[in-house]
């Protein structure tokens, strides 16, 4: 008989062997969530949106440094920033802290 003072981990014989076991089996597994995706796709979105309304961004480089233009291309790994009366630049996205409308 079981004591009810102690919960019950089912099988007949109810010795510490199976109470060590209990919490394998696979009621008590939890599932691993994987985390959040790599990706959202909603960086690509953005910047689809800046390319086809023509807006004018700046771009605030890792040293601090502002360019501004209109992005004309983007890729995986860079943009293409098109200045009016400037050369063309093409800034890898690692060197990118951030960039704004305006």
């Amino acid at each position: 008989m079981h004591d009810r003072n102690r919960p019950y981990y089912g099988g007949g014989n109810n010795n510490h062997e199976d109470r060590r076991n209990h919490h394998r089996s696979h009621e008590w597994r939890e599932e691993r969530h994987s985390g959040p995706p790599e990706s959202t796709n909603k960086e690509a979105e953005y910047i689809k949106a800046l390319i086809e309304n023509h807006t004018p961004v700046t771009v605030r480089l890792d040293d601090n440094s502002e360019v501004s233009g209109v992005i004309e291309y983007y890729d995986k790994a860079f943009i293409r920033l098109t200045r009016e009366g400037q050369p063309n630049l093409f800034i890898f996205k690692d060197k990118i802290k951030y960039l704004y409308e305006g």
